[in-house]
């Protein structure tokens, strides 16, 4: 039975089974209808032309500049391609699965403005084997995790590299072999992916 992800419940040995036996993974139901509310929010942010940061605004330093409506994708993608900074050799395959696992479920509680697809789409690279190479040594600023995340969450966009079955190969070549197509980020997405 697959572990459920709720973003509210998962323990240390549900963790287990999925990093280390390889147990399937799934967005539960419940956490499902979590995630649309809060993307429900960042869609009418967006509609209503809100000035909400990271969504219509730059970051740091950048966070007065506004966003045109049709530059929104290329923000979000840009974000996660600036911050992919990472150097040394990849983590393993346990602490990549890990992390996976782990900002899946994050974003699963619905606090993150995301689409479902996002959260389904990690859950996707874990049960299909497909792990983003993310370096050991790197980070940015005031979160220590941004620049292995920028290296995680590039593989969803078809870009970064990924490991499959021992072969390291490019993003987008790797969910190909899995069946997969990218994911469009949309705003909000690539932030919450890397900082959520």
């Amino acid at each position: 039975m697959p572990v459920e992800l709720t973003g509210n419940d998962l323990t240390l040995d549900q963790f287990r089974q999925v990093v280390f036996d390889r147990q399937r993974v799934t967005l539960a139901s419940s956490a499902r209808r979590a995630v649309e509310r809060s993307r429900a929010v960042v869609e009418r942010l967006i509609a209503d032309r809100q000035v909400a940061y990271g969504v219509t605004t730059g970051f740091g330093d950048l966070a007065r500049v506004k966003i045109a409506p049709d530059q929104l994708r290329a923000v979000q993608l840009n974000l996660l391609r600036s911050h992919a900074s990472g150097v040394g050799e990849p983590l393993g395959v346990p602490e990549t699965r890990g992390t996976l696992l782990l900002r899946a479920n994050v974003l699963a509680k619905g606090f993150s403005g995301v689409r479902p697809v996002v959260v389904e789409r990690l859950c996707e690279l874990l049960n299909r084997g497909l792990h983003p190479v993310i370096p050991c040594r790197g980070s940015v600023g005031a979160s220590g995790d941004l620049a292995p995340l920028a290296h995680l969450a590039l593989v969803l966009v078809g870009e970064g590299e990924a490991i499959v079955d021992g072969s390291r190969l490019p993003g987008g070549e790797a969910l190909k072999q899995a069946g997969l197509e990218p994911v469009q980020l949309e705003a909000k997405e690539g932030l919450a992916l890397i900082n959520g």
